[in-house]
């Protein structure tokens, strides 16, 4: 009897698993991608060369979820083309005592994409996937007006160009998981 009751424990226990899959689970509509090619980005953007960055960025993240292998164009079972559109820079936070100087910025980058298959179909038509980040602008107190008005501008440019990465970053977490988990 106490076999018998193990058992129905052990069955009615697993008989709750039979949904799940592990691994990854890719939509239903690419289905039979597995290798995808990820050409250099369209920079539509005045920054130059962010493209290279952000290429190399959605190839390590793809590489990192490990639901599609990358490939070259011509042996990959589909093609992601991408284009970035805009990279916007806002004020978040102004110093006491001067709204008009920042000391806080937000960054936001936009890409727009298309996942095309080896017969030139559109698998994903045209989606939009961002990143975002925060950066201060560090803050030197020079002598005179004309230095600390030309080393603000150095320090904001300086500081936005290493806050790129981390908008990067973002932005291609949230572009691979929308093709590998189908939103």
């Amino acid at each position: 009897m106490k076999n018998f009751f193990a058992a129905v424990v052990i069955c009615s226990t697993l008989s709750g698993c039979f949904g799940y899959h592990i691994g990854p689970v890719k939509p239903y509509y690419l289905r039979d991608v597995h290798t995808i090619a990820v050409p250099t980005f369209k920079n539509e953007t005045l920054i130059p060369r962010i493209e290279v960055l952000v290429t190399g960025t959605v190839i390590k993240q793809f590489q990192q979820d490990g639901t599609f292998q990358i490939g070259n164009p011509e042996n990959a079972d589909a093609i992601l083309k991408g284009e970035i559109t805009r990279i916007s820079r806002s004020q978040a936070r102004s110093i006491r005592g001067n709204v008009l100087a920042t000391a806080e910025f937000n960054l936001a980058m936009h890409v727009k994409y298309k996942l095309v298959g080896r017969d030139g179909k559109l698998l994903v038509s045209s989606a939009e996937a961002s990143g975002t980040t925060s950066f201060f602008v560090g803050n030197g107190e020079p002598n005179d007006d004309t230095t600390r008005k030309t080393n603000t501008i150095a320090d904001v440019t300086t500081d936005e160009r290493q806050a790129l990465p981390l908008a990067t970053e973002e932005l291609a977490t949230r572009l691979v998981s929308q093709l590998s988990e189908g939103w």
